[in-house]
């Protein structure tokens, strides 16, 4: 069955309206955005998290860096539309945590090939067959933000006397079509928030996810 995508906003702000551009592709300034409305949202079972705290999470990051190396992540930036204003689809967990969709990357994978894996199995429906699996048009790179030590702190630049980070991580824009159908954990919940709602608010979101409007501000957003 189908549930109501959450809307994290307490007030609309004043309608922008751009004017109508053709376009929108992966290589246009130009990102075609659709009404919240336009998608349909379902569940799937429950996901069960790797790690019980940001501590339990450093110190599983730090096994697995002994073994494979720099850890590679990706992560998509997926936006829709309300009253015109742009919003970003993330996962919520619990009530105080937010993450983009996407995850750490296999030895060998693509970054390409990583994000749409990831985005596979976080938001498509459950039990697809090979051709039904969403196409995941992934476009621009918005940003590479790389942590130096194992911890929660993250930069938009590699330190100059950093010579070993621990994790370089990607942010995809992906472009959604007109209409789809997503499946999320049922212990999760996907929710739309305003660009001004994510704005500098690092308290609550953290630093890649609040940057993600200064990210986007050489982009124009079409809302259809």
């Amino acid at each position: 069955f189908f549930v109501t995508m959450t809307i994290e906003e307490e007030a609309d702000p004043p309608p922008i309206n751009p004017p109508e551009i053709e376009g929108g592709g992966p290589s246009s300034r130009f990102v075609n955005v659709y009404q919240l409305d336009s998608y349909k949202i379902g569940q799937k079972d429950e996901r069960k998290e790797k790690d019980s705290s940001v501590p339990a999470r450093m110190s599983r990051m730090e096994q697995l860096y002994e073994s494979e190396g720099l850890r590679r992540s990706v992560e998509g930036v997926l936006l829709v539309h309300q009253h015109k204003h742009p919003h970003v689809l993330l996962l919520q967990i619990g009530s105080s945590f937010y993450k983009l969709p996407g995850g750490r990357m296999k030895p060998g994978e693509t970054e390409i090939e990583g994000l749409k894996r990831k985005l596979t199995n976080k938001l498509a429906p459950p039990n697809l067959e090979k051709e039904e699996i969403p196409a995941w048009e992934v476009g621009e790179e918005l940003g590479t933000w790389w942590r130096p030590n194992f911890d929660s702190q993250l930069y938009p630049y590699l330190p100059t006397h950093v010579t070993r980070p621990k994790e370089c991580k990607k942010l995809f824009l992906v472009h959604l079509p007109e209409t789809c159908t997503f499946a999320i954990a049922r212990n999760h919940s996907l929710v739309a928030v305003p660009l001004y709602e994510l704005y500098d608010n690092h308290q609550r979101y953290g630093p890649v996810i609040a940057a993600i409007p200064l990210m986007l501000a050489r982009l124009s957003c079409v809302c259809s």
